[in-house]
Order: structure tokens, then sequence, then C-alpha cells
């Protein structure tokens, strides 16, 4: 269980480096790998952290925090990486310490220098709170925090005294991707020495100079690099140290072999936050000489110069770019005086796909949709951060209102709370625009999902006062629903079904707003499913399942087979239940609603007392590992801990609490992953 990304090119050398933090991190609770930028720290600590997984029963975690521009969104960036799902409004930072209090985990943070100050005081925080963690730090200076054990990454070797220099094996691997017809003969290891000698065994460096082997023959590749360093090697530099001047001069000179639409590109670049698609630069980068039909080609030519990161995503192509190169584009744009107006078209751009995505959520490209935010959420973190400092409040209202679906049904709730109020903050309850609704109506559904009765209870009201104010249908029916879904989820589930059942029967409802209706659908079946009406919990879930069909939606279509599930169990027909309920499962695995595979879990586990009981407390305890990570059992709802309370008697009682224990605690131990593909396994053979 980790978040370590996958290797996508050749990792070279660093054996003895390798062998030595595998053995210090089990040890040192505070490791900082420093360096210069593009050294191979980072690089570094993805393979020490995969090295040591078996040290470290809860995995190894990556946070990158390279995206961030303030030392306040640490917590959250670390609550994100960790993939918690705290549904309650705790501060962050105290939801990851109680988390991690019990656990023997590696965390990686991963870019530390531009925030080393907030970088130590909040390692110190968690060290002291969590006797079993480890940190490891990448950063250009050490955190200086009691403690720390600091090791400083070297350049890769450029000679040695048998076998060929690291550094020389990673010129001749990146020149094989790069020309790939084409092989480097023995002959050519003088020259390949030489320019690694140049490039001072600078990883990046290499993999830059390398790269333009499809342009440049080594022999002229060698003389142009021994002409571009020989004055910075006889003036001694000013300003940095020496292998930081190389990195710069390596870059600068890559900088200058490109063209000038390039050139141009690469600075427009560096407004991204993260990774970033050829849409996304099409929309942002486009002006001037540069058309949005050149994007695609490009993209292309500076990954293949190393320039960028190429990688495929469940949403097709994306790019990335390192810190090193990304700081010197930003130089450059400034140079050019656009970083103001790239600032506000990149803003632009989120704002609209945010806007998008609220329109089109409830149809057929919702699962793209999920896929689409997600991979964004940096640059959409980026954009809205960007607004909140807007003097109209309005838009940074729009946005993060239009973010609801991956606040509420992907396991954000704690960063969207954190935005819209802070957008709440700049605006005075007289202000009854659409803008305001909206983000009223997203904030409810989080604090819905976070448990936080009081919270809902006050939305939900302001909520109905801007919609009486606006006075149409949208903003009504979605008033209404988001006044049943609070209902429903409390103690009074009968008040849901009452307000929710005879506006549905009116034939416009939802009309304006479909995700109104599919919203009190599931109000009403989660309603009947608390009052253990079965009967009627089974016709409304079909309804909804049905009007899920229709249109492709699948968040609620999930939570419709969840209620089946639910249904055939009162029934008494726990083959149903599983079909359903692994159906829901898969959906909901799929857009990653960590609520929901822990509520479909627990059903599961209820059709499994019937087939196969030694199974089902095993489902449990992955379903109380998903629990543990909301910080409330349930969710903080009265009726699934009632349920809940029930199920786990009557296993006791059949299996009895010796076998109950061993078959839960296998769960608790079970990755959360690894778990839910075998229950979904376990159906498929049925």
């Amino acid at each position: 269980m980790d978040s370590l990304p996958v290797e996508t090119t050749r990792f070279i050398g660093r054996t003895s480096e390798l062998a030595y933090l595998e053995r210090e991190l089990t040890e040192q609770r505070l490791l900082t790998l420093t360096g210069v930028g593009g050294v191979g720290k980072t690089r570094l600590a993805r393979r020490a952290g995969a090295g040591v997984r078996a040290a470290f029963p809860d995995g190894v975690w990556l946070a990158g925090l390279s995206p961030l521009r303030d030392a306040d969104a640490l917590p959250l960036a670390v609550y994100e990486a960790l993939r918690l799902a705290d549904r309650s409004h705790r501060p962050a930072v105290d939801m990851v310490a109680e988390w991690l209090a019990d656990k023997r985990l590696l965390l990686i943070l991963d870019c530390c220098e531009h925030l080393a100050d907030g970088c130590a005081d909040f390692a110190r925080l968690l060290l002291a709170a969590a006797p079993g963690l480890h940190i490891l730090a990448t950063s250009r200076c050490p955190l200086r925090v009691p403690g720390e054990h600091v090791v400083t990454v070297a350049p890769l070797p450029v000679s040695t005294a048998g076998g060929p220099a690291d550094a020389v094996v990673l010129f001749r691997d990146r020149a094989a991707s790069a020309v790939p017809r084409t092989v480097l003969a023995e002959s050519d290891s003088a020259a390949i020495a030489e320019i690694c000698a140049h490039l001072d065994g600078i990883p990046l460096a290499i993999e830059l100079a390398a790269a333009r082997l499809p342009e440049l023959p080594l022999d002229h590749l060698r003389r142009l690099l021994h002409t571009r360093f020989e004055p910075l090697t006889a003036q001694g530099g000013e300003g940095h140290e020496p292998r930081h001047r190389t990195l710069r001069t390596t870059i600068g000179w890559s900088h200058e072999l490109c063209t000038p639409l390039e050139r141009l590109l690469w600075a427009r670049l560096s407004v991204f936050a993260g990774g970033f698609d050829e849409e996304a630069v099409a929309a942002v980068c486009s002006g001037g000489p540069l058309g949005g039909d050149r994007a695609a080609g490009l993209l292309a030519s500076l990954a293949d110069k190393s320039v960028l990161q190429r990688q495929k995503t469940a949403t097709g192509v994306r790019y990335a770019m390192l810190d090193t190169v990304r700081e010197f584009g930003k130089e450059w744009l400034r140079g050019l005086d656009e970083e103001q107006s790239l600032a506000h078209r990149h803003r632009d751009h989120y704002r609209r796909l945010a806007r998008t995505a609220h329109r089109e959520w409830p149809g057929p490209r919702q699962i793209g949709w999920y896929h689409r935010l997600t991979s964004d959420y940096a640059n959409l973190r980026s954009a809205l951060e960007s607004w909140l400092t807007d003097p109209d409040p309005l838009p940074a209202l729009e946005m993060a209102g239009n973010l609801w679906p991956l606040w509420f049904c992907h396991g954000f709730q704690r960063e969207g709370r954190h935005y819209l109020e802070r957008a709440f903050a700049r605006t005075s309850d007289r202000d009854h625009s659409p803008e305001r609704f909206w983000a009223l109506w997203a904030c409810g559904l989080v604090a819905v999902a976070q448990g936080d009765r009081a919270a809902v209870t006050a939305l939900d009201s302001a909520c109905r006062a801007v919609a009486d104010a606006l006075g149409d249908p949208a903003t009504a029916e979605a008033s209404a629903s988001l006044t049943g879904a609070g209902l429903a989820t409390s103690a009074r589930p009968g008040d849901a079904v009452a307000l929710l059942e005879p506006a549905m029967r009116s034939p416009g409802f939802g009309g304006d707003s479909p995700i109104a209706r599919y919203m009190a659908l599931c109000s009403v079946t989660v309603a009947h499913l608390n009052l253990g009406r079965f009967a009627e919990l089974a016709v409304t879930a079909d309804i909804l399942r049905e009007a899920c069909e229709r249109t492709g939606e699948q968040w609620c279509r999930a939570y419709a087979l969840y209620c089946l599930a639910n249904a055939a169990l009162g029934t008494g027909d726990p083959v149903a239940a599983l079909r359903h309920g692994s159906e829901a499962l898969r959906i909901k695995w799929l857009l990653h609603d960590t609520l929901g595979a822990a509520m479909i879990l627990e059903t599961l586990s209820a059709a499994l007392m019937a087939t196969d009981p030694e199974r089902a407390p095993w489902l449990l305890g992955i379903a109380d590992s998903l629990w543990a990570s909301f910080g409330r059992p349930q969710s903080g709802m009265p009726g699934l801990a009632a349920v809940r309370r029930g199920r786990e008697r009557r296993l006791r009682d059949t299996l009895g609490a010796a076998a109950y224990a061993a078959a839960h605690r296998k769960g608790l131990e079970t990755g959360i992953d690894d778990g839910i593909a075998e229950v979904l396994r376990l159906d498929h053979h049925r």
C-alpha cells in the first residue's frame, strides 16, 4: 500500500547510496536528501522508498510539494497524498497526526525547499505525534529539525577505475531512447566521458544533452558543450555554487537550441501547476505567433528534447515539467512581461473547466470528468487560490461551487470545505447571487458527508433564503434536495420522505437541474433504507437506477445498486444482494468514492453472512480500514451505525468471538486496493 509512481525510465547507478539509505531509513526518523536541482533527489527518494516497503507495513507514501505556494496548504497536501477521507471538520493537521499516530509508515516529502520553515514545523509535529512515522524529505537545503539526518546527494561519477561510470551509462541509456536506431560505439566512450565531465555528472543536465542527439552528432555535441562550458570554468561563475551554475548553463544551452516558438511555449508552460494536456495548453498558451493548432507538435518536440516529461493517463497524454526547468521558463516569462496575463488565462481556463464539469456531471462523461478533475487538481487549486485574491468575489464562489463533484463525490470534502468557506468569507449574507447559492449548496453536501449536523442546518437555511430570493425552479429544487439529504442521513429519515416524495411526483421536478432529481432520489432511497422499508426501498432505488442508466450517470446509479442490494437482503435474497453490491462497489471504487465503498463493503459482508459467513468479518475489516480514514465510523450516520452493530453482533454469535476477531484482523491487515480487488473477483466467479 503506497502512492509511489511507476518508473518510466531506467534507474541508473546509486548502488551504494541506495544500500546506505535503505539501512538508514529504518533507523532515522527524519532523513533529508539535499543537493542542487537536477541531481536526482526525487528519483533517489522514490527508489529508496520502494526498497524499504517491507519495513513499513502501513506503506510508503509520496507527497509532492512543488505545486504548493503556501505552507498553510501542507497539511491538506499530505492528507490528500495519504488518501485520507475524514468526513469531520477538524483541522487537517490534527486529522493527519491522529491517523498516523499508530502507524508504521514512511512519508516522503518531496521538494521542500520553497516551504522549508513550514515543512520543518510540520515534520516536527508529525514525528512527535506518531512514534512509528519515518520521514524522507528532499530539499535543496536542510530542514534544520532536531534529530534530522542530512544526506547530500552527489552527482553521478563521471569516471571510474573499472567499467563505465554511472554518468556515462546514463548518457548511453538516454541516448538510446532519443535515437533508437543509433548505437554508440565503444570508440565514442571518450567523447561521452568528456560530455559528462563538462556537465559535472548532474543527471538532468546529462539527460538534456543526450536528448539533443537526434539533431546533433555526438562529436558536434561535445564541441558545443566544450565551447559553452569553457568560459564558465575559467570565470568561476557568480552567485551560485559551481554545480548549480552547470545545471543552469545546461538548461540555458538547451533553451538556445530550441526554436523561437519552442522557447515561447516553454516560458508559457511554466504557468501550469503540476501536469497539463494539449487542450489546456492550446487554451492557455496560444496567442501571437503561437497558434493553438501548433501546440501538439511543439509539445512533442519539447518532450523529445527532455524539456517536458510525457506520460499516458486515463484521460490521454499529459505532460509535466521538472521544477528546475519550470523555474527557467518562469524567468523568461517574466522577461517577456507575460507573467500576469498568462496567470489570468490559466485561472480563466480552469474556471471554465469547473463550470463545464458542473453542467456535464450527471451524464455519460462522468467517469471521464472524475479522471480529468483529479488529474488537474493542482491546476484547479492554483486557479482557485488566484481567484480568492481577486477583488471580485463571485468568480471564486462560482468555481468553488462548480467543483462540488470533486469535493462531495470523490473524497475531497476537507479541501472543498476549506475553499468554499474562504470564498464565503469574502461575501455578505445579503448576496443572493446564483454563484453564492451553488457554493452554499456544495458546502451543504460536504457537511452532510462530514456528519456536521450544525453546519448542515445553517447551510440549508442559507440555501433556502437565496433560492427564495432568486425565485427560479432549479435553485428551489436543489435546495429541497439538500434539505432532504440532511434529513435522510440524520435521525429524521421519515421527514426526508415526507418532504421529497411529493415534490418528485411533480412532472417538472428536476427539469432545470437534473442533479437535484438524482440527489433527491438518492436521499429518499437512503431514508427508506434507514427506516427498514424494503419494499419502498426497492421501488425507489429501481426508479433511480433506471433514470441514471438513461443518461449514463454512474455515481448515483451505484447508490441505487447499493440500495437494491440492501432491499434484496431485507427480502431474503443474498445472491441478488451480492450481485448488486459488487457492481456498486466496482463503480464507487472507480470513482474513488470512499464513503460509498465503505458502506457497500458492509452490505456485502451482510450478504456473505448467508453464503460464506467465515469471510464476512474479513470484509468488515476492510471496511473499517476505510472508516478509519474518515475519522468517525459509519461517518457519524445513526442509521448506518445501528445496522453495523446488529450485523457485527450476529456474526460474533454465529462464528464465535475468537474466529470473528481473527477474520476481522485479517481484513484490517489487507491492503484496501488489494482487498477490494479480491472482493470483486469473489463475485465474478459465482
